[in-house]
Order: structure tokens, then sequence, then C-alpha cells
């Protein structure tokens, strides 16, 4: 199968949290969101969900777009099955709390099914956790910057998506 648009980013998970919608589709889904933190990746169809196991270090979120369906990747700590509409044809790549980190313009609005991935998870949680225990009080915030830089082995997730029908139109709200 052909690649047709990849895009990649990276995002700080706030609140353990890193988001891939719709550009419409920005409102929050406390559903999806629990989901999420039990399965990894929770979704209510316009909204993706990835839960990290820490905070603070930035993730790599990478999207690629493919002209049919991919197998499942092979050499990852897990993957799930995904469907995402887009109405807009613009995703964005979410911190939560901190706002966009990235947009992704793919090649046409509609559904889009495929899966995500993911790799260092496990590892960047206990990078994590043992730089925590390295800082001290006087650590100045460009020092605690460059620790959670140095994370040797950093955590990706990939959706890997391809379109399976237009969107649903959308519901006229005039009355």
């Amino acid at each position: 199968m052909t690649l047709l648009t990849q895009s990649t980013t990276l995002a700080r998970p706030s609140h353990r949290l890193v988001e891939v919608y719709d550009s419409d589709a920005n409102l929050t889904d406390s559903t999806a969101i629990a989901a999420a933190e039990r399965n990894v990746v929770g979704s209510n169809g316009y909204h993706l969900y990835l839960f990290s196991l820490q905070s603070d270090l930035e993730v790599e979120v990478a999207v690629r777009v493919w002209d049919g369906p991919q197998p499942p990747p092979g050499e990852v700590e897990g993957f799930t099955a995904v469907s995402l509409e887009s109405e807009t044809g613009i995703l964005v790549i979410g911190q939560f709390a901190f706002g966009p980190a990235a947009e992704m313009t793919l090649p046409r609005p509609g559904v889009y099914e495929g899966h995500v991935s993911w790799a260092g998870r496990v590892a960047a949680a206990e990078y994590y956790e043992h730089a925590l225990r390295q800082i001290e009080d006087d650590w100045s915030t460009a020092r605690i910057r460059q620790l959670w830089a140095d994370n040797p082995q950093p955590e990706r997730y990939t959706l890997d998506l391809w379109h399976v029908r237009e969107p649903e139109p959308a519901d006229d709200e005039d009355d």
C-alpha cells in the first residue's frame, strides 16, 4: 500500500493525556478518557485519547494515512483498532491542558479506520520516575527540561489510518 501523507509531532501528555481529534470536535469526553486510562487508547469516533504513564516527558505522535488497510504493526508494546471521523479533514494533535501541539491536513474529510500502536511507554515511565528522584530543590527549570529531554527511550504513538467512507452529513441546527 502507498503512504499518502504523514505527520510527526512531539506533545506533552498533560494529565497523562494526548489527544487526536477533528478540528471541529474539541469537546472533552470523560467516557473516552476513562477508556484510555484502562486501555491506553479511548475514542468516541471523533476524538482519540492516548494515555501515557507519565505527564512531563514529550511523546512522539505520528499520524500516517495510507491508500488502503495496513497490517497490524510488529515490534510494539501494544496496539488497538480505531475509527476516527473528520468532517473538516483537519486533525489536531492536542496536549489536553496545554492546547494544540500540531495540526495535520488529511487527504480528504471522512471516516478513517486503522490502528494506534505504542512503544517506549513503560521505559519512558520508568525513566520519568528515576528522573523525579534526581531533582533537587535548587534545580533550575532549564536543568529539569534538559533532564526530561535526556530520556533515552522516547514514548511513541503511531496512528495508521486509511479512508473508508465520506463523513456523516452534519445535522442542521436551524430552527
